[in-house]
């Protein structure tokens, strides 16, 4: 069983920066596909960043240099920093992993990923 633990949301000003951090527990590997994903009021939520099956990372064009994914694979932490903060940035923020597969004799990330936390708020006003 895969547990995801989101934490580091709140309310900053137009410009500011957060991190929002995603404890990961149980059988977590270095290999596991990760990302983030947000979902404001009335709309569909949206892929802002990954990690895919063998480590390439993606973001989202809405948030391409100023957000930035990490990974602490020791800690099992998955790390969003948030810089330049706008306010179309405002959303529940959610981490999601899966394990990766093999097919066709190339590594993938299943879409969408299996396991999701239970998300954490990102306000930001002008």
């Amino acid at each position: 069983q895969v547990r995801l633990e989101e934490s580091g949301g709140g309310s900053v000003q137009s410009g500011g920066s957060l991190r929002l951090s995603c404890a990961a527990s149980g059988y977590i590997s270095s290999s596991f596909c990760m990302g983030w994903f947000r979902q404001a009021p009335g709309k569909e939520r949206e892929g802002v960043a990954s990690i895919g099956s063998v480590g390439t990372i993606t973001y989202a064009a809405s948030v391409k240099g100023r957000f930035t994914i990490s990974k602490d694979n020791d800690r099992k932490v998955l790390y969003l920093q948030m810089n330049n903060l706008k306010t179309e940035d405002s959303a529940m923020y959610y981490c999601a992993a899966d394990f990766r597969k093999f097919r066709g004799g190339n590594w993938y990330c299943p879409s969408p990923l299996g396991y999701w936390g239970q998300g954490t708020q990102v306000t930001v006003s002008s």
